[in-house]
Parts: structure tokens; C-alpha cells; sequence
């Protein structure tokens, strides 16, 4: 029996607290190509479900794609579309005085780019309109809990909305209706890397009570 095959599904993840799994569910963006049990994706996926959504409309979605050749269709566009996105962020990181942090981050985007076909789950996150609009208030919520769930079994994952480029396309291969459209895709598998805190700013630099005030000191 192999690792992946010895999982229990049901007890998987349910021992990370809560606020230890937010602090450290870092962008990972270097994964395996190894499977992911599609119970699995099964489990984080209906964690987002438990997101809030005006109404309880819960408009969410969810197509994950698993098999090589379909995965290579949309790492080839992405890649095409990540290429001339970052084009301008890599000229600027020529400057000797770019930062160091800067670079990282986008050498992590560049490497999932390249080796978005090795992703073992692309997963779309779409959800029906709303008087016209994606209820992306209810989306994007949706997609942090699969991440958080994605931290606590485990699995690297990492969000992007970078797909919306070519979205009317992707979203019709996917079978999705223009009422229905696509608004993230998180790539998922095991990591290579480590979870852990990402680097952040004090908190005290950034809340306020009672009234904004643009001098920390005065707060």
C-alpha cells in the first residue's frame, strides 16, 4: 500500500488548529506531480462550501481537472498569458536595487508556469451570476477555505486568476455556461517545499480604531 493509498480521508487534517493553519498556509507554488486521491480534493472542496454567501445563495462551483492532456491545455495558455504578464515585473527586477523578497516571489510564479502541466489538480472555482455579476463575495471566501483545508491535509496549493485572460475560452472547454464563469484556479498537489509564515508586516502599522490615522505612532 502507498502513502497516498494509506490516507484516512475522514480524520486527515482534522487535528490542525485553526489559527496555527492560517498563519503558516503559504502560497506554495513548487509541487509533485504524484496523484491526489480524488476523495481528497473531495474533502477541501467541500470546505469551501462552508464559506459565506449573501443569502446562502451559495453559488459556487467547482471542476477539477485531473488528466494529463487537458491539464497541458491549460498550462499551455496559461503560460503564454503568465509570459506577457510578468514581462515588465522581470525588466524591473534588472535594477541592481530590486528587491531580494521580489525576485523570489516571481522566481515561485515563473516556476509554476513552467510546471503548471505537472500539477497533478488544476481547480476552478466558478459560480452563477448575479443581476449580471459574479458573486465574487462569496468566491473568493470559497477559495481561501479550499486553501486553508489544502494546508491542513497537506496539499500545496497556491490561487491565481491569471486564466481570466483567455476566460471565455477556458470556460466554455470546461463546459461552464457565460451565466456560469470561472473567477480562480488553484492549482493543487503534494509540496516540495515546507509550510510555513510568510513574511508580513506588523499588525500594528496597519490597524487602527476608531479612525484611520496615517501615523502608527498617534494610534
Amino acid at each position: 500500500m502507498t502513502a497516498v493509498e494509506s490516507i484516512d480521508i475522514d480524520t486527515i487534517g482534522e487535528d490542525v488548529p485553526l489559527l496555527e493553519g492560517i498563519r503558516s498556509a503559504r502560497a506554495i507554488r513548487r509541487l509533485k506531480p504524484d496523484p491526489v486521491p480524488a476523495e481528497l480534493i473531495r474533502k477541501v472542496c467541500e470546505a469551501g462550501t462552508f464559506a459565506p454567501s449573501g443569502g446562502n445563495r451559495q453559488p459556487w462551483i467547482f471542476v477539477a481537472v485531473t488528466e494529463a492532456e487537458r491539464r497541458a491545455w491549460v498550462a499551455e495558455r496559461y503560460r503564454k498569458a503568465f509570459r506577457a504578464y510578468i514581462a515588465p515585473a522581470l525588466e524591473a527586477a534588472e535594477a541592481p536595487d530590486f528587491p531580494d523578497a521580489g525576485r523570489r516571489n516571481m522566481r515561485a510564479a515563473l516556476h509554476l508556469a513552467d510546471h503548471l502541466h505537472e500539477a497533478p489538480v488544476h481547480l476552478f472555482i466558478a459560480g452563477w451570476k448575479r443581476r449580471g455579476d459574479p458573486q465574487l463575495q462569496a468566491l473568493f471566501p470559497c477559495a481561501q477555505n479550499v486553501l486553508l483545508a489544502c494546508r491542513a491535509v497537506g496539499l500545496g496549493a497556491s490561487l491565481t486568476t491569471l486564466h481570466r485572460s483567455f476566460g471565455a475560452e477556458l470556460d466554455a472547454w470546461l463546459g461552464l455556461p457565460e451565466t456560469t464563469p470561472s473567477c480562480a484556479l488553484i492549482p493543487i498537489g503534494w509540496p516540495l517545499g515546507k509550510f510555513g509564515r510568510p513574511p508580513r508586516r506588523s499588525i500594528d502599522t496597519c490597524l487602527h480604531f476608531e479612525r484611520y490615522s496615517p501615523d502608527p505612532a498617534s494610534m
